[in-house]
């Protein structure tokens, strides 16, 4: 348990595209992405002012 495979994330994709809708699903997943970088900054005890644009 905790593999994905390409089919399984397919899956997730396609139903992000329903629920989300194809304008906002980039803006979800950066907005996923920045929150789990600030996340494993978090644990790593780090910054999260090094991954910020200048």
């Amino acid at each position: 348990m905790g593999n994905l495979g390409l089919s399984e994330l397919f899956v997730i994709f396609l139903v992000a595209l329903v629920v989300v809708g194809p304008k906002r699903l980039p803006e979800l997943g950066r907005a996923f992405g920045e929150a789990l970088r600030a996340f494993q900054d978090a644990l790593k005890g780090g910054s999260s002012d090094d991954h910020q644009k200048p």
